[in-house]
């Protein structure tokens, strides 16, 4: 194999032991949950990792901290892995990268754009971090374009008994599949690999008020427009506010867009999803060209958010159901628009992952950014599973919903192989948690 080898943090000199350096109960980074844990741990080294797994009864890996539910909650142990050094090995001949879990990805995507490499598809935010991103089912937009989890070709990781494990797509096939949004349910990530392609540039335009009666008539084609598309609405009218398109360039040749679009008019100047926030924080607009990295998120990765005040849910269906979705909505959208804050539709391809949102079909992701105020918030996540049943929408793992286990159960084919897979995996529950127990009640 021919290496391309990053190292961006020193490692630890033997004998060194991990930080507990959390002195307080950490939040998450939108502040609405307080973890429970008792410790929070920093091991420096795989090792320290392994030792600290194989010595808890009760432990959970924390990320970045951008779920908004208590995925990685727990009354045990936090685990971070954003202490162990942190490492990006390209292998040209299979096109691949490995990193560590603890990588965020707008750092892996600068090595990889050094390198000449690049990634399909990114989520909104640079600042996630690759292995919490993946166990989620954390996605970007594009027709023919899948979650993140879809470039994982491999998973190295720390199970219950302080293994280390190694599971690839090669030869692993039907386990791997149930691995890799995983949830934090099988054991702590350590490294991943991914699927890489050449790098590539980008130009990426918004279009501001696209009426409702265009999207009816041209959801299709709208959302094959581009390499990536949002659009973005605050549900307090009845069409589109915003229509950002990401744009993959080939060749020299340059197309400018038409001013008027479907009804819509070609923005003059860079725009925010959310009206009245700081534009600066977007990545780049006006169809200057760029490197993918600084296009397919919407925030650029010198912004790094500190807190969000706001909260978030998202739902999955499928693709064909888009508009009936969208019509369901309006219909209870004097009480949504009043809470959210902004909301973003897009569509992801199909892919096989047990847990994927998009596991066995095309889907179309609403994604909801609410005012921080939980109680007021709940009732309305209510309402909306209620008004999107019939679609029998998925919603993301990461993120708010009250959707019950059995609805779960019925919305994954393979629900019940997951269980399995948990109990064998993690036979005494170390790494469940109150809410992993209510989506997968244990047998």
């Amino acid at each position: 194999m021919v290496d391309v080898e990053v190292e961006l943090s020193e490692s630890a000199a033997p004998g060194d032991e991990s930080s507990d350096r959390v002195t307080t109960r950490p939040t998450n980074w939108a502040g609405n949950v307080t973890y429970r844990a008792g410790r929070v741990h920093f091991p420096r080294t795989v090792d320290q990792l392994q030792e600290l797994v194989a010595a808890s009864t009760s432990v959970r890996p924390l990320g970045t901290g951008h779920s908004f539910n208590r995925i990685a909650d727990t009354t045990g142990a936090l685990i971070s892995v954003a202490d162990v050094p942190q490492t990006c090995v390209i292998d040209p001949t299979r096109s691949t990268v490995t990193v560590s879990a603890g990588m965020r990805y707008g750092e892996l995507a600068a090595h990889l754009h050094e390198a000449g490499y690049a990634l399909r598809s990114l989520g909104s935010l640079p600042h996630i971090s690759v292995a919490g991103a993946i166990a989620t089912g954390t996605h970007g937009s594009g027709d023919t374009v899948g979650s993140l989890a879809t470039a994982v070709a491999a998973l190295q990781m720390v199970t219950a008994d302080g293994e280390l494990t190694y599971v690839s797509r090669e030869t692993d096939g039907e386990e791997f599949c149930g691995t890799v949004v995983g949830l934090g349910a099988l054991g702590i990530v350590t490294r991943v690999t991914l699927h890489v392609v050449p790098t590539y540039e980008m130009r990426q335009w918004v279009y501001d008020d696209l009426p409702r009666t265009a999207l009816v008539e041209h959801v299709d084609a709208i959302f094959a427009s581009a390499y990536s598309v949002s659009l973005f609405t605050d549900w307090r009218s009845e069409g589109v506010d915003h229509v950002w398109l990401k744009h993959r360039m080939h060749g020299s040749g340059t197309v400018e867009p038409p001013t008027d679009w479907l009804g819509a008019t070609l923005a003059d100047g860079p725009r925010h999803p959310i009206v009245g926030m700081p534009v600066e924080n977007c990545t780049e607009q006006l169809g200057v060209p760029g490197p993918w990295h600084e296009r397919l998120p919407h925030f650029r990765r010198e912004f790094m958010p500190s807190s969000g005040q706001e909260l978030q849910s998202e739902y999955f269906l499928p693709r064909e159901h888009v508009l009936d979705a969208l019509e369901a909505i309006e219909r209870i959208r004097h009480r949504v628009g009043p809470l959210v804050q902004v909301s973003e539709i897009r569509t992801v391809a199909r892919d096989d992952l047990w847990l994927s949102p998009s596991h066995g079909h095309h889907t179309v992701a609403i994604h909801f950014t609410w005012v921080p105020d939980t109680t007021a918030v709940t009732p309305v996540l209510g309402a909306l599973e209620e008004q999107l049943a019939p679609f029998r929408p998925r919603p993301h793992w990461g993120k708010l919903f009250s959707t019950s286990p059995q609805t779960l159960a019925c919305g994954y084919a393979r629900y019940a192989d997951f269980t399995a897979l948990m109990a064998r995996h993690d036979p005494t529950g170390k790494f469940r948690n109150q809410l992993l127990d209510r989506w997968f009640p244990p047998g």
